[in-house]
């Protein structure tokens, strides 16, 4: 599993030197780079032909409405389990229909690009690639992040507002949780030092916990041969807002 979970190297090797990690994750204005979700609206180069679905995930994108409809009840993990299922158990004759259909909208896809790209200035065509380098490290960011929780690394610390704050939030009938939130922090403020310091020696619980924690984690990850997931957290931690502002 770890190996089929091992990231590529490649994308982020510029993730490695911080300086230039964050020129490369601040978001640039739209007049340098249209192609990000933010700017799309406005942007000439949100008309490029977009990739076909795969056969797979155009099966899923079918037989997943009449699933829901006949299982109401499931939960969407479960709905995409038994989507998988079916898609095994599949006969390669009607794979072959899917599969098919894809190859006929990659064949369209490929002239369309082709014939976009013939159409774009130079300067449209620095920009489109800027805008594809991007996003593949933002995806490979994300799957970082998606891999750090499936190896189980430590939550962070609570600090002692946090712990406070989970231990009295609760939903009350007409007020919301802005509301909730608004009385505890007036509530967080009135505390007496003494009853503060309950939650502040909490807190301090809770760091050497994770410190602990993080060095068996860590010990495991090295054993694995997950060193990229300690090199991709120290990292975040260095320019971490700048990372956030991708997702």
């Amino acid at each position: 599993m770890a190996l089929l979970l091992r990231g590529s190297r490649g994308a982020l090797r510029a993730l490695g030197r911080p300086a230039a990690a964050r020129a490369l994750l601040e978001p640039p204005p739209p007049s340098s780079l249209c192609g990000l979700e933010r700017f799309m609206k406005d942007c000439t180069l949100s008309n490029a032909p977009k990739k076909p679905w795969s056969s797979y995930i155009r099966f899923t994108m079918e037989q997943r409405p009449m699933l829901t409809q006949q299982n109401p009840n499931l939960k969407s993990t479960e709905i995409i389990k038994k989507l998988a299922e079916a898609w095994r158990e599949l006969p390669e004759s009607q794979k072959k229909v899917y599969e098919d259909a894809t190859k006929a909208a990659l064949q369209v896809y490929k002239e369309e690009a082709a014939k976009y790209m013939a159409e774009l200035s130079p300067n449209q065509k620095k920009i489109l690639k800027e805008e594809k380098r991007r996003r593949k490290i933002r995806k490979e960011v994300i799957k970082k992040k998606r891999e750090l929780t499936f190896f189980g690394k430590p939550k962070k610390p609570r600090s002692g507002y946090n712990i406070f704050i989970s231990e009295h939030f609760k939903e009350a009938k007409g007020i919301s949780s802005q509301q909730m939130m608004k009385l505890l922090n007036e509530e967080w403020k009135s505390l007496s030092s003494s009853r503060k310091q309950v939650y502040v020696q909490l807190a301090q619980d809770d760091k050497i916990r994770y410190v602990n924690e993080m060095k068996s984690w860590e010990e495991k990850m090295l054993e694995i041969g997950r060193e990229d997931l300690l090199r991709f957290r120290k990292l975040k931690a260095k320019i971490g807002k700048h990372l956030e502002e991708i997702y």
